[in-house]
């Protein structure tokens, strides 16, 4: 799989940043704006500084919505909780390379559930955490901001380890998908997607858009290519 026109672009829309008051009614609003994910960001308030949601929400809003549930677990120790997550309805698990002391059994716990598994990495976490086992994710994660809160800016030496990933994945003709989490907006989509990326995270940007999610969601598909 390469070139850009080959590659699929994905808009996952980060509940991070939603009305939790109304949150079942957003889910539906980015589902039918275009949005091809959901993407779900569980803090523990130790792996980062903040804590959101769990379990019971997750399989809760899974009850309301088809679209593809895209969740990234912020927490130490994910593989006590990654087959929790699957039952909730998960679709995808991300881990942090950070948070796991064996990414080869990451990968395969995830995996074994018969579901697709993604590493993380920091803004400051070099691509060789997971280069090894590249062949063997779904998708690698890249962090574009600090985690724990939305709203940041992206930065963009990020841009570089985009790229790096991109080459090595086209080389060895693998299906691995690039993902970037974090000021993820109308500025900075179009280079993200210029450096490769596939999946596109955005939770300010399309949730609290003065012009409505449904516009938010059509500019950065425009911006990405996702015709």
């Amino acid at each position: 799989m390469t070139g850009d026109a080959q590659r699929r672009k994905i808009v996952s829309a980060s509940i991070l940043s939603a009305d939790f008051k109304c949150l079942g009614k957003q889910i539906l609003e980015v589902q039918n704006s275009g949005a091809k994910w959901l993407h779900i960001d569980v803090m523990d308030g130790c792996f980062v500084p903040n804590i959101s949601l769990g379990i019971p929400v997750i399989a809760s809003i899974r009850d309301v919505c088809d679209i593809f549930f895209d969740v990234h677990l912020m927490i130490l120790d994910p593989l006590r909780y990654v087959e929790y997550f699957y039952k909730a309805g998960a679709q995808m698990i991300t881990v942090h390379s950070e948070a796991v002391s064996d990414p080869q059994k990451a990968i395969d716990s995830i995996q074994a559930l018969g579901i697709k598994a993604g590493m993380s990495l920091n803004p400051t976490t070099g691509l060789d955490m997971v280069q090894d086992f590249m062949h063997q994710l779904d998708m690698v994660l890249f962090m574009g901001v600090e985690p724990g809160f939305g709203g940041q800016k992206f930065n963009p030496e990020v841009l570089k380890k985009i790229k790096k990933a991109r080459h090595m994945i086209d080389s060895q003709g693998l299906k691995t998908l690039i993902q970037v989490d974090g000021g993820v907006n109308a500025d900075t989509a179009a280079e993200i997607a210029k450096a490769g990326a596939d999946v596109f995270v955005a939770g300010s940007y399309i949730f609290q858009n003065p012009e409505g999610m449904r516009k938010a969601i059509d500019i950065l598909r425009q911006k990405i290519g996702d015709t």
